[in-house]
């Protein structure tokens, strides 16, 4: 749901600015988006500009749109926007993980909730020190030069990518509970009937990785936080309305499980790669620090209530994904898993978006627009392909999440933030700050190593079982 996953990212481009504009869901900026996007598709090409306006009047008006959409969002437009972006798979997968690490574990989300919210601020710091830094990317060359940045584009296509696989495993699974009393085959097609459909749910999907117009991608990404909320309300009423008990006793610690769910945990909160453009698109960015906590204060607050909710109505049975825990006869729940349906075809255009926009800058000016958007349509075709068949051979979510929240995530939202914030900022920070910044490296680097082992290791040895038996 993103959790998980906002989950863009926006590389050293004009489009970076798009990305702020798919984020506030606004389709006044997406239309904004469009004619500037249009705009710097005729100087990138040198062609002459069809915008109305003439060549130097098309470069004017391209820069103050891109002022204009730069510093158009109010703080709680911020806030919404910051919001919208954690919530995400996370949301499904908290009650699981609160049931196998037990009650005491839910210090550890509003922990990991109170860093990531500090981690936030100071990346904003950073972008105050180099007003040119406009993306995560930007701010690790300012940082580290070419290698910062290298490393940082390479986490964040790899979160991408994971992300995807694990969007793609939830469709799998809820579609195939969605259609359980459904007779589906193909005689030609050795495939079972949920890996049929999937596979067909993901070919709907498919044009919309073709979409230029940022207005639409900015329709597709409201609609999966919809569908957020939806998942959320229907878990609620499963327990107000749904004649389910919640009287299952939460244990209260299992601590050889922690490593593997931390994962589960830090992905819940993984967001930061977006958190530049969102400050870049604030009115007045020293506010962005109270944004940060306003945003992960709800979100703590959400993950919180659904995960103790879940793990009190469904208790040991709890599944990793919380809708396929809920009563199949109660209205709900089928509101519940279409929602779960819908949510990753809302997601692929738009975790797509800061890769396509990165393959399509670096491709030659001279190269038309029709060419260009024909390459990125297909080289995103191509990956949504690989991205269903890897989900559809490694079809364990919880482990697949915790090892992107182990492996990737806690780099992204703890470790390279305040490794950035240390390097671009050592001569101002005091001492407590300093002693502050190297601890949650190293908790951070204690748990991405022992949450990658686990989940691995748990991920490793469930394909193992599966291909013996």
């Amino acid at each position: 749901m993103w959790n998980t996953i906002g989950k863009s990212l926006w590389l050293k481009s004009n489009c970076l600015s798009h990305q702020n504009q798919v984020a506030s869901d606004s389709v006044h900026r997406g239309n904004l988006a469009l004619q500037k996007l249009s705009c710097n598709a005729c100087l990138e090409e040198n062609k002459a500009c069809k915008c109305d306006q003439s060549f130097e009047s098309c470069k004017r008006v391209s820069a103050v749109d891109e002022r204009h959409a730069e510093a158009n969002n109010s703080f709680t437009h911020s806030v919404i926007n910051m919001t919208g972006m954690l919530i995400g798979l996370g949301q499904l997968s908290t009650p699981y993980a609160l049931e196998t690490g037990g009650w005491s574990s839910a210090f550890l989300v509003i922990g990991l909730g109170v860093i990531c919210a500090y981690c936030s601020h100071i990346l904003g710091k950073c972008l105050d020190k180099n007003p040119k830094s406009r993306s995560y990317t930007d701010i690790g060359q300012q940082a580290f030069g070419t290698k910062g940045k290298l490393i940082a584009a390479t986490l964040i296509y790899m979160e991408i990518f994971m992300a995807l696989v694990s969007y793609t495993i939830s469709l799998h699974d809820n579609l195939n509970t969605v259609f359980s009393g459904t007779q589906f085959k193909v005689s030609w097609a050795k495939l079972s009937k949920s890996q049929l459909l999937t596979l067909m749910a993901v070919l709907v999907a498919l044009p919309s990785l073709w979409l230029r117009d940022l207005s639409s991608i900015s329709f597709l990404s409201f609609g999966g936080l919809l569908m957020s909320l939806a998942i959320f309300t229907s878990v609620a009423c499963t327990g107000i309305f749904g004649g389910v008990k919640a009287n299952h006793t939460i244990p209260a610690l299992r601590l050889h499980n922690i490593p593997a769910i931390s994962g589960l945990y830090i992905f819940s909160y993984a967001g930061h790669i977006v958190f530049p453009n969102l400050y870049k698109a604030m009115k007045d960015p020293s506010k962005f620090t109270k944004v940060s906590i306003v945003s992960f204060t709800l979100v703590t607050i959400l993950y919180a209530t659904l995960a103790f909710m879940g793990a009190k109505l469904f208790g040991p049975q709890v599944n990793p994904q919380i809708t396929l825990s809920m009563p199949p006869h109660l209205i709900v729940t089928k509101i519940a898993l279409w929602a779960t349906v819908l949510t990753p075809m809302t997601k692929y255009a738009l975790e797509f978006a800061p890769i396509a926009i990165q393959l399509e800058h670096n491709l030659p000016h001279s190269m038309s627009s029709r060419t260009k958007l024909f390459i990125r349509g297909t080289v995103g075709s191509v990956l949504l392909l690989v991205i269903l068949a890897l989900a559809l051979s490694v079809p364990y979510f919880e482990y697949v999440l915790s090892l992107t929240g182990s492996l990737v995530s806690i780099g992204i939202c703890v470790i390279f933030p305040c490794a950035f914030y240390l390097k671009i900022c050592w001569g101002q920070i005091s001492r407590p700050l300093l002693l502050l910044n190297f601890t949650l490296i190293a908790f951070g680097l204690l748990l991405g190593v022992v949450g990658t082992i686990s989940s691995s290791k748990l991920l490793i040895k469930n394909l193992n079982r599966a291909h013996s038996g």
